[in-house]
């Protein structure tokens, strides 16, 4: 049967696995035969797992076989690979680095050594897998970006922040520990850990190392396992240490509490933390979330010059990002870009807008939601626990937890140096003992070929007291030793008082962790490097929202070609056309608004004008660009703002008002916006509508009939046909004798030109009441010579 404690820890979190920046030695294939076999030999199995022997040779299904090598390898992952444990904060790895660097004498206070020393004792002794990949973890565990409070002291090339995979090879680099690594390895060979053999049985290695701080909330870490993950982010020492001051004030204390004192992760970066107080409260109480951190900029002398950077975010990726967009022209309100960072501003990204009157705080809410100058990081504080099992933990449970190992831990220190001080007062009592008879232990070791028996019996002394009577110097006999033994004597006595008061009371060993956690935060400790502010929501801008805004005219020819002039003071009959094309129609507005067309069947296309190739060729083909129905020919082109209404009507004289965003459509066939419903009815040129309740709409048939009613008798409609605006006799529109021929809108009160070949004539004032009536009547019609008319225009 499957081991049920092995199925438990693979279902402690099953966090999807994404793409994170991890120690490489969680990737070593080599590590793979790390196993030792277990579980994976092919015969001298134990016979559990349902398995047969026949002639010495175990059976074994292979279901029940991949299933118990799978969990063997699962597990070796989980708990001697990838998962940080809580008492040291550390991977096996990393606690094999530190320990052999300490072997090494590369003690903060050493001469550095070359890092492939280094690593060789590491392989040769601990750790048997790639030496690249162990590298690669004590380079991280070296750099100042990645570690908030790095345990190696690199000198040489250890890469940077714009490139963590830059450093030099370790033949190359020279390392030792840094001061802080003492917190890891001071109480080391003081019994507080437990020892357990190397992968060959030749050495031991500590299986923890008794750290004075709660590393794994200082550094942090992440990894992959197998079925879980883990993102621990860093945390400040200080905070840390007054956090823990107060759970030991306060068992009781509350994770609300507790969060007064960690405001929340610090990460080795300035960088701003922009997660609200509510959701960094969630990760504390859950042990799950997400962080947000984003860059750090400031104004001068009219450029944005970005400060700090996201944590393990790439200065010229994020220039990269930039470049694509401006290439693009995505960001046309950037005119440059440049990487001032040096030894004295490790971090001065430059980005310089193309006029002062560029929204500054727009265009950086812009990058910081389409670049890596905003990131999210996730959390998943999954750690080995001291019963050694994995298990998400909120900010509690992991504090109280480590308490516990620590508290354990200065048991241990305290017990071992108790039995020290003891075993010294036996020897003491002996050597005192000794010196008080010297004349007669003088005789008997002279007298006697074996006198430690002897000496025993005649003053009570122990095996190991004897032994040491018997070891003394001549030079150790003479009186004053006698004093300095009686004081030594004085000296541990009052020390084995104090250890045995310590054990004896919970206060007092309460008091003395607290005494070293202030002394730690006194000498470690540094202010928070992460701020913790809050800001607005960064949001990507709408891509017309990038576009400098300029006046242009959009020239439409019959055969369906599109081009923009810049300007509004364009004449388009005046352009070159293909041979056999000619205009058709124009539309005027600003660059970075949307152009409306619509075709002889009533649909509409849309498309940005700054899109648009320039009026100075002959512009692109719209068959390139849409897929309008067969025999369906562009006839119009309108430009506004999307809350702008235009009139829009067939020759058959049905109209309706649609505002200008209802007419935008994404298909590359277009949308239906007018229904021409009948057979032969066409398109009128739309026009413009400023005031539904004030402006009137004038129709004209070809018999030269007009109608001007007011605006607000038409509905309102996205799509459709609209409704009656002039009464033309269907018979006569079904035999084509008679149609409207052109509609316009006007303001109230400006005067309306009727165009009927070289003629022209004006209606303004009282002369629009006489053709004014309801909508759908049949209209008034026009003198004499006025009636072919051929468009209307108003002023």
């Amino acid at each position: 049967m499957v081991d049920e404690t092995q199925l438990d820890l693979l279902g402690a979190d099953t966090e999807d696995m994404e793409d994170k920046q991890i120690d490489s030695e969680e990737i070593d294939d080599e590590s793979i035969a790390g196993n030792n076999g277990d579980g994976l030999g092919g015969n001298g199995g134990s016979g559990s797992g349902g398995g047969s022997f026949d002639d010495g040779i175990e059976r074994l299904s292979l279901e029940k076989y991949t299933e118990k090598a799978y969990l063997d390898y699962s597990m070796y992952v989980i708990l001697d690979r990838a998962l940080p444990n809580i008492g040291d904060g550390l991977k096996p790895v990393q606690r094999r680095i530190v320990y052999a660097m300490s072997e090494l004498g590369l003690s903060a206070a050493s001469k550095h050594k070359k890092s492939a020393r280094t690593v060789g004792d590491v392989l040769g002794k601990f750790h048997p897998h790639g030496d690249s990949a162990c590298y690669e973890a004590m380079v991280l565990m070296a750099q100042p970006f990645s570690y908030r409070y790095p345990l190696v002291d690199g000198q040489g090339n250890w890469g940077s922040q714009d490139d963590p995979k830059s450093f030099a090879a370790m033949r190359y680099t020279e390392s030792r520990l840094t001061p802080y690594a003492k917190v890891l390895l001071q109480e080391l060979g003081q019994g507080t850990v437990e020892w357990a053999d190397n992968f060959d049985g030749t050495l031991k290695e500590p299986s923890l190392l008794p750290a004075r701080l709660p590393n794994v909330l200082l550094n942090g870490g992440s990894g992959i396992a197998v079925g879980m993950a883990t993102d621990i982010p860093p945390h400040n020492l200080r905070e840390v240490v007054n956090a823990c001051l107060q759970l030991l004030k306060k068992k009781t204390s509350s994770i609300e509490e507790l969060s007064e004192f960690i405001k929340g992760p610090d990460y080795p970066t300035n960088a701003e933390i922009i997660s609200t107080p509510e959701e960094i409260a969630s990760i504390y109480e859950t042990g799950k979330g997400s962080i947000k951190q984003r860059a750090v900029w400031e104004k001068e002398n009219g450029d944005v010059i970005i400060t700090a950077l996201p944590f393990q975010a790439s200065g010229g990726k994020v220039l990269e990002q930039i470049a694509q967009q401006m290439r693009a022209k995505k960001l046309p309100m950037v005119a440059d870009l440049r990487d001032e960072s040096d030894h004295e501003n490790p971090t001065r990204l430059v980005i310089t807008p193309r006029s002062n009157r560029v929204d500054i705080d727009q265009l950086m809410s812009h990058l910081f939601a389409s670049t890596d100058l905003e990131r999210n990081y996730r959390v998943n504080m999954n750690m080995i626990g001291i019963d050694g099992k994995p298990q998400v933990k909120n900010l509690k449970a992991v504090l109280s937890e480590w308490l516990e190992f620590r508290r354990a831990t200065v048991i241990k220190r305290i017990e071992w140096r108790l039995n020290k001080v003891l075993e010294r007062l036996h020897i003491l009592e002996g050597l005192l003992t000794a010196h008080l008879n010297i004349d007669e232990v003088i005789r008997i070791i002279r007298e006697n070929d074996e006198p430690k028996p002897i000496l025993m019996e005649r003053f009570s002394l122990s095996d190991i007291q004897a032994e040491a009577v018997l070891n003394l110097r001549l030079r150790n006999l003479a009186k004053l030793e006698e004093f300095q033994i009686r004081a030594e004597q004085d000296e541990l006595i009052k020390e084995r008082d104090e250890l045995q008061g310590l054990l004896d009371s919970p206060n007092k060993l309460t008091s003395l962790i607290k005494k070293e956690l202030k002394e730690d935060a006194e000498k470690y400790g540094d202010d928070r490097r992460s701020p913790i502010v809050i800001r607005e929501a960064s949001q990507v801008l709408d891509e017309n929202a990038l576009i400098p805004s300029e006046p242009v005219t959009v020239v439409l020819s019959q055969m369906g070609w599109i081009r923009a002039a810049k300007g509004h003071d364009i004449d388009p009959h005046s352009l070159s056309y293909k041979q056999g094309d000619k205009y058709q129609a124009s539309a005027q507005g600003r660059s970075n608004q949307q152009v409306v067309l619509l075709d002889s069947t009533g649909r509409s296309y849309t498309l940005a004008a700054h899109t648009l190739p320039s009026a100075r060729g002959q512009g692109d083909p719209l068959s390139g660009r849409f897929k309008p129905a067969e025999g369906a020919t562009f006839n119009y082109s309108l430009m506004g703002k999307n809350e702008e209404y235009f009139l829009l009507g067939s020759s058959f004289g049905y109209g309706f008002i649609c505002k200008f965003e209802d007419m935008l459509s994404r298909a590359k066939a277009g949308k239906a916006t007018v229904s021409l419903g009948n057979a032969g009815a066409k398109i009128i040129n739309p026009s413009v509508i400023s005031d539904i309740e004030t402006d009137m709409i004038a129709a004209v048939t070809s018999e030269g009939y007009l109608l001007i009613i007011n605006a607000h008798e038409l509905p309102q409609l996205p799509r459709g046909k609209g409704n009656k605006i002039i009464n033309v006799p269907s018979k006569r529109l079904k035999e084509g004798e008679e149609s409207v021929v052109a509609m316009i809108a006007f303001p109230q009160g400006a005067k309306l030109i009727i165009h009927a070949g070289k003629k022209h004539k004006t209606i303004q004032g009282a002369e629009v009441i006489e053709y004014q009536a309801e909508r759908g009547k049949r209209g008034k019609l026009l003198p004499q010579g006025y009636r072919n008319v051929s468009h209307l225009e108003a002023e």
